[in-house]
């Protein structure tokens, strides 16, 4: 949002404060708080979320779409391990899988940055692999955070936007391996259809149905223009005509 900002702002049509802080919870709840008028967000509205604002209507605007990675160093990558099962990632995040050498990969300690609560990274995966939260492990924070680190280390994984796997060679992303044996990337086609278990949308969220000025941001970013910037960072656009 921070680009669309800048162009509505040259454009003179609107003066936007971005704050990127926070991630998916911290934005619904400054949005709850009345200290923002849209929250962008990687993760539907929860109930809980609801509840605690009973009386903000949270009102969700799809906007682009992504993918939740599991992603590891790229010496785990070159030693084996390319894809993983649901079996296998929560013997991971639970610590009982000491080794890589125990999902095919190389003789080497298994190193867990896990998404800390409130991300909408983590609570999509939790969805995927738990169906409800879990404790963290040693909690990293933003995409950039979370590249870099899993980057700078010889044996680990952790939870990453599909998006921010491109132009880094010292990562590699895995594929998840379904009940069926089928192995499915976070690919375009497997992100739109659902296949990829960790499909997600981006969404805008006001209190009720877009009004005024947040109503000239949302449209604007589902304009073709919009849609473009969308594009250009790396997502999909909601609406693959635009």
């Amino acid at each position: 949002c921070a680009e669309a900002a800048e162009v509505l702002s040259k454009t003179g049509r609107l003066s936007i404060t971005v704050d990127p802080s926070g991630g998916s919870g911290g934005g619904l709840a400054a949005l709850g708080d009345g200290l923002a008028d849209v929250a962008m967000s990687s993760k539907p509205v929860s109930d809980k979320e609801r509840s605690k604002y009973p009386a903000v209507k949270f009102h969700e605007t799809a906007i682009g779409l992504d993918a939740v990675a599991l992603v590891v160093s790229r010496p785990v990558s070159d030693g084996g391990v390319k894809s993983l099962d649901r079996d296998q990632i929560r013997a991971i995040f639970e610590g009982r899988a000491a080794s890589w050498k125990e999902v095919g990969g190389p003789d080497a300690s298994v190193f867990v940055f896990d998404k800390e609560p409130g991300r909408g990274t983590r609570e999509v995966f939790d969805h995927c692999v738990y169906g409800k939260d879990k404790p963290p492990l040693v909690s990293v924070g933003g995409n950039e955070e979370t590249r870099t680190k899993v980057a700078a280390h010889a044996s680990a994984i952790s939870q990453l936007s599909a998006t921010w796997v491109k132009g880094e060679a010292r990562i590699a992303a895995l594929a998840i391996r379904m009940p069926d044996g089928r192995t499915v990337d976070a690919t375009e086609a497997a992100v739109r259809d659902g296949s990829y278990p960790m499909a997600r949308k981006l969404f805008l969220v006001t209190n009720g149905p877009p009004a005024g000025d947040a109503k000239v941001l949302v449209d604007f970013v589902l304009s073709p223009a919009g849609q473009t910037i969308v594009e250009r960072h790396g997502y999909l656009p909601i609406d693959p005509k635009k």
